[in-house]
């Protein structure tokens, strides 16, 4: 990159978001909610229209409008919050829909106060339920629909709500089929199907269109958006703040040594450095390891750089003809270490 162009690139990430003139028209995104639009009006909802605009994350909060991300609106953003947070919630069209799905639920629940229905109440539980960003879950639990990664549907009362009903409107899908053998699932999808049926064609009780978190009023730039991301999760965005567990070297040696060091005659393939390929299995780890053991990308990501750093220390090698192997032992190991975190609040005892 030359002078003039580490300039550009600074200013860039010095400007103020709001005034860098993001906008959903003129998007990718345009046509991903024209084709989302259609599917609401498919599946009958009929008097509630939300309001799509460009936030900080995805979110809803107690509004008919749907926060979209920002850097969703521009590759070189999405490619920039890849690089910064090692996972992006949008990246193509079906996860787009996927997301919007899900927020269209919210604004469901608030424009009819479902949460105040009692039958609401037993299916999914009372609202008031302390909302915690970090949850223990029960992966495959039968009683919980599959629709974002991490098992979401068991973070909260609300969060069920929602993606029932994202699994519910999602096209083409067969829930009773799906959920056949789910039965307590299955029965949130029938109440789901039953209320939509019922109030799709009632005007909402509530009807504020609020924006939270309007990206075109964030004063900061994408550096502080950033840093500010970093600053309010410091335990687990950044490696010298997360308590990364001890005694890994053993279980790294046990990978490696055992696929073949140098001094291992039976393979006369090229040695290649462990460090680099945790490195780049660290993008599809931290996706696969979230969605299907709750794990958030923000913590793995520590652990997965802590692994390689670690590696690369003790000088750990493998044969290149013994990379799928190698790429299986170090996966089960993140995956391993990143169910004892779920379930037991530390990687190790």
């Amino acid at each position: 990159m030359t002078g003039s162009e580490t300039f550009r690139e600074a200013s860039r990430f010095a400007t103020p978001i709001r005034e860098l003139g993001l906008t959903i028209a003129g998007t990718w995104l345009e046509g991903v909610l024209a084709e989302f639009e259609q599917e609401v009006h498919r599946v009958g909802i009929r008097r509630v229209h939300p309001r799509f605009y460009l936030s900080n994350e995805w979110g809803v909060s107690d509004s008919l409008a749907i926060g979209i991300p920002f850097y969703l609106a521009r590759p070189d953003l999405m490619a920039l919050h890849g690089e910064r947070i090692g996972h992006i919630e949008g990246a193509t069209r079906v996860d787009v829909l996927r997301y919007l799905r899900h927020e269209l639920g919210h604004v469901i629940c608030y424009a009819y106060r479902l949460p105040d229905e009692e039958e609401w109440v037993q299916q999914f539980g009372a609202n008031t339920h302390p909302y915690l960003e970090e949850y223990r879950l029960e992966p495959f639990s039968r009683r919980f629909v599959r629709h974002l990664p991490g098992w979401y549907a068991q973070k909260h009362p609300e969060e069920d709500w929602s993606e029932t009903f994202a699994v519910w409107m999602t096209p083409g899908l067969d829930w009773r089929s799906e959920y056949a053998d789910w039965p307590v699932a299955l029965a949130k999808l029938e109440y789901c199907d039953r209320t939509i049926k019922r109030l799709g064609a009632l005007d909402p009780v509530a009807t504020s269109a609020h924006q939270e978190d309007d990206i075109a009023e964030y004063p900061g730039s994408i550096d502080q958006f950033y840093e500010h991301l970093a600053g309010s999760s410091a335990e687990i965005l950044t490696l010298g703040k997360i308590e990364l567990p001890p005694g890994l070297d053993g279980a790294l040696k046990a990978i490696f040594e055992d696929l073949g060091a140098f001094t291992d005659k039976t393979s006369t393939s090229v040695r290649k450095p462990a460090s680099a390929l945790i490195a780049r299995l660290e993008p599809e780890l931290l996706a696969h390891v979230y969605r299907w053991t709750g794990h958030f990308p923000e913590r793995a990501r520590p652990l997965i750089r802590h692994l390689a750093q670690r590696a690369d220390q003790l000088k750990q090698v493998y044969p290149e003809d013994r990379e799928i192997p190698a790429v299986i032992a170090v996966t089960t190991l993140v995956t391993t270490l990143a169910m004892n975190y779920v379930h037991r609040g530390t990687y190790l005892p």
